[in-house]
């Protein structure tokens, strides 16, 4: 699943732009993702700025995107945001726009109660009982773990059919499948992809895409045709083990940039507060991006054209 970045005009990162997504940008990026082989879509999440975007950019975007992907692959277009009933707002406007799902997080200003973030998902659910839901849960952002049991709940209602998750052990992940009796598909982070593909993750979810997908199509082809090796051999090259944590400050951020420099599509500044990019944090993407772009070579022998 791309994680698609919210396309940029050349000016969005000035505080007075007020018409910042560049559909043109947003229309060649997804024709050729998909072109590509990129299976399903899903917009604004953290890394695709549902913070930074007004209200009427928003709703470009989705129309935009909706428009772009023309039902070639299922879309999720994000709708997290700080209130139940903004939430809502932005799933009528992807409703109205023709996506087949919403990707939404728990509103998080305040960390929620488990009940809260159960009733927030069964509300939204029973509201818009004509759309796929997938949920978006991100602890670290979001200040609110789902257990199992809330799972178990959320897998009663048959609109709630996904989630993105990449925060669970593999013994909870396992006793999540179990509980939701596979009611509920797992897409886990590309990393993860290899080892929980066999506990029953459906598919795994990246950014990373947007710099060349093919050396992640090489490593979910890899994965659900058995070879097991080559699964592992690809995932440790694109992600080996880390010494530490990224900063959250750059974690997302820092992958749009990377992306610019890669080349393969064209995203755009980051929009404000997101303007003052240290030295060290550009020259992270730059690595970033060259490495993606070595192993876009090593795994289709075409690598995009770089910035």
């Amino acid at each position: 699943m791309a994680m698609m970045p919210a396309f940029a005009t050349d000016d969005a990162a000035s505080i007075h732009a007020t018409a910042t997504v560049d559909v043109d940008r947003l229309a060649r990026g997804v024709d050729r993702i998909i072109s590509d082989g990129i299976d399903v879509l899903a917009t604004t999440g953290s890394f695709g700025e549902f913070h930074t975007l007004l209200d009427d950019e928003y709703a470009t975007l989705a129309r935009a995107t909706v428009q772009a992907v023309r039902h070639r692959v299922p879309l999720f277009i994000g709708c997290t945001a700080l209130n139940t009933r903004e939430a809502f707002r932005k799933a009528q406007v992807a409703r109205e726009a023709g996506a087949d799902g919403l990707l939404v997080g728990v509103p998080f200003y305040f960390p929620s109660t488990v009940e809260n973030a159960v009733r927030f998902y069964r509300d939204l659910a029973v509201e818009f009982s004509d759309l796929a839901v997938m949920i978006y849960h991100n602890p670290t952002l979001h200040h609110v773990t789902l257990p199992v049991r809330a799972m178990t709940e959320l897998a009663e209602l048959p609109n709630i059919v996904a989630m993105k998750d990449a925060h669970r052990e593999t013994r909870d992940f396992v006793a999540l499948l179990r509980a939701t009796q596979g009611r509920i598909r797992t897409f886990v982070a590309a990393w993860q992809f290899h080892g929980y593909h066999s506990l029953g993750a459906a598919g795994f979810w990246s950014y990373d895409c947007w710099m060349g997908p093919d050396p992640l199509l090489r490593l979910r082809d890899a994965v659900l045709a058995g070879r097991l090796d080559e699964g592992a051999d690809v995932t440790l090259d694109l992600y080996p083990p880390r010494e530490q944590l990224p900063s959250l400050s750059w974690r997302e951020t820092l992958a749009k940039v990377a992306i610019a420099h890669a080349g393969y599509v064209e995203p755009g500044p980051l929009r404000p507060p997101f303007v003052i990019i240290p030295p060290e944090v550009d020259q992270a993407a730059r690595d970033r991006s060259a490495r993606w772009l070595a192993a876009c070579e090593r795994y289709s022998g075409a690598v995009p054209t770089s910035s």
